[in-house]
């Protein structure tokens, strides 16, 4: 399931759910929006450093023409 879909999905689901000596709570919607921008930006960084190493530069020496 996509982040973006899952950060949803908990924003509807009670933050903390107990029952049968067994109890679970997720992480703050603050968190999961603030992990959900970290690997947005993670992979724009990787996009980046794509873009540069399929590019090909030709450089020229001041002068040279």
């Amino acid at each position: 399931m996509p982040l973006d879909d899952q950060i949803e999905q908990n924003a509807q689901d009670p933050r903390k759910v107990s029952g049968q000596g067994v109890s679970a709570e997720q992480h703050s919607l603050p968190d999961q929006v603030a992990a959900d921008e970290y690997l947005e930006n993670k992979q724009a960084g990787r996009n980046f450093a794509n873009v540069l190493r399929s590019r090909t530069f030709k450089v020229k020496p001041p002068g040279a023409g």
